[in-house]
């Protein structure tokens, strides 16, 4: 078992899935009759489980359906419109070869899974830890803690590193060290 465990989350961290986020928003509200979230909107609560980020956008009723309708068009179209950030792959490589790996995301397990196959990447994770995967999504410690569970990894020698405050209050919550990165969704 190798020293160090370091869990990535994915949107804005590794990949850059803007156009497949907003493309499943603005279809599922379209199909449902509704008015269109402002873009900001959206991008504002990237990081979030869709129910909540539906709720917050203007859902009344029947979220389950509106989260399943993302969800059938993201997976139509996300290999198309996401792509990985500048120099994600080379960094993953590099980790891969002194640090287990994993990833820890508020999105759908196997999309992501999907995805990080497509981009060559998911033979340097452990494991992904995806929202189905978990009661409780980050920023509750749940997702961290399966990711380490799966792992066997120890929390003076994990890292979780994000784009967002979820990521950073997830692992305070866990107990393990964070690095915040500026590159994604938010400050």
């Amino acid at each position: 078992m190798k020293r160090v465990t370091i869990l990535f989350d994915l949107d804005g961290t590794l990949i850059d899935s803007t156009e497949a986020i907003l493309d499943g928003f603005y279809y599922t509200f379209e199909r449902f009759g509704q008015r269109l979230p402002p873009k900001e909107d959206i991008l504002a609560l990237i990081g979030h489980p869709l129910e909540f980020m539906f709720v917050h956008l203007g859902a009344k009723e029947n979220i389950e359906k509106y989260v399943q309708t993302y969800k059938d068009r993201y997976r139509i179209i996300s290999k198309e419109k996401t792509t990985l950030l500048l120099r994600a792959k080379e960094a993953i490589a590099k980790a891969a070869k002194f640090a287990n790996l994993g990833v820890v995301t508020t999105k759908t397990g196997l999309y992501s899974k999907e995805l990080m196959e497509h981009f060559g990447l998911m033979r340097y994770f452990g494991c992904l830890i995806g929202r189905e995967d978990v009661v409780y999504p980050k920023p509750h410690p749940e997702p961290i803690f399966k990711a380490m569970h799966r792992l066997q990894a120890h929390l003076e020698h994990t890292w979780m590193v994000g784009d967002t405050c979820l990521d950073v209050e997830a692992a305070n919550a866990a107990g393990i060290a964070s690095i915040a990165l500026k590159c994604g969704y938010q400050t």
